[in-house]
């Protein structure tokens, strides 16, 4: 097969299709960050003091920083970024958000183990004696609502890019990334007037697990489209050419669909008292 055949010629990139990656030290960097993040959270939860969580955040930001830099550069300046490279980011982002599923199956697992079958622990009732739930019609029905709205804005910036207009993709990027920091400050309003807290039993860890984490992929996911709407002010996105915004949107709509599940499940359907009391054995008569 001729050289013509099997290499392809990219504008001032390499000759081939493929992108061999450059030693880089993140890898390694973001599993000690990651690491240590999740040590002091822990320890946090423990009543401790936060600074070792707080360190380790601020290293997953930095990290988050050097590797989209990294790639961005790879994309714009050595245009690495060949069909056969894209085709490539779209498998790994895939197979990402389907780790993440399993990851907030998890904690679905757990609280559905614990709400369907209360055990004599919690005195056999769902929510355990002692637990006043959060209201599913009060703040979580507007955080959804926003949430919602959130993904329509999302969706409305990617036909921008798609079109061209990319003046328009920016104002739906500040309507999306906006309401995801409203949404924010209202589940940190929610979590400073819950009637439970965290180490309060079964409920209030499964709970805050399963809303926190969410709360932390919001953050995140908060933080990409901040990226991606600098990157649009650089013009670095076109209608061909504008993966790095659907990796945000992906996972924006993904944590979208994770928060109706926890709607439904933790807050409408986990609020609901079920279950029948386990009355202990009377005393034999004399």
């Amino acid at each position: 097969m001729s050289e013509a055949l099997t290499e392809v010629q990219l504008e001032g990139g390499p000759k081939q299709p493929y992108h061999l990656l450059k030693p880089s030290p993140l890898p390694l960097v973001a599993a000690f960050s990651a690491g240590t993040m999740m040590v002091g959270a822990i320890l946090l939860m423990h009543a401790h003091f936060p600074w070792l969580f707080i360190f380790g955040f601020l290293c997953v930001l930095g990290t988050m920083f050097a590797w989209w830099r990294d790639v961005i550069h790879e994309s714009v300046v050595e245009k690495a970024h060949s069909p056969v490279v894209k085709l490539g980011l779209r498998y790994g982002m895939s197979l990402f958000i389907a780790s993440e599923v399993m990851f907030f199956v998890a904690f679905f697992w757990a609280f559905f183990s614990q709400s369907l079958f209360p055990n004599a622990g919690i005195n056999g009732v769902w929510p355990p004696p002692g637990i006043t739930p959060v209201d599913p019609f009060h703040f979580p029905l507007l955080m959804t609502m926003v949430l919602l709205l959130s993904g329509t804005t999302a969706t409305w910036a990617h036909h921008c890019f798609i079109e061209g207009r990319n003046d328009e993709a920016k104002k739906a990027l500040w309507f999306t990334i906006g309401l995801g920091v409203f949404f924010t400050m209202c589940q940190l309003w929610e979590y400073t007037h819950a009637e439970f807290g965290f180490r309060q039993g079964i409920f209030g860890s499964t709970f805050f697990m399963a809303t926190g984490f969410h709360g932390f992929h919001v953050l995140v996911g908060t933080i990409f489209l901040s990226v991606c709407l600098w990157r649009a002010y650089k013009l670095q996105f076109t209608p061909k050419s504008h993966f790095g915004f659907e990796a945000a949107a992906w996972y924006w709509h993904f944590v979208d669909v994770v928060w109706l599940f926890l709607f439904i499940a933790i807050y409408f359907w986990g609020g609901m008292p079920h279950g029948t009391p386990i009355n202990p054995i009377a005393p034999a008569a004399g």
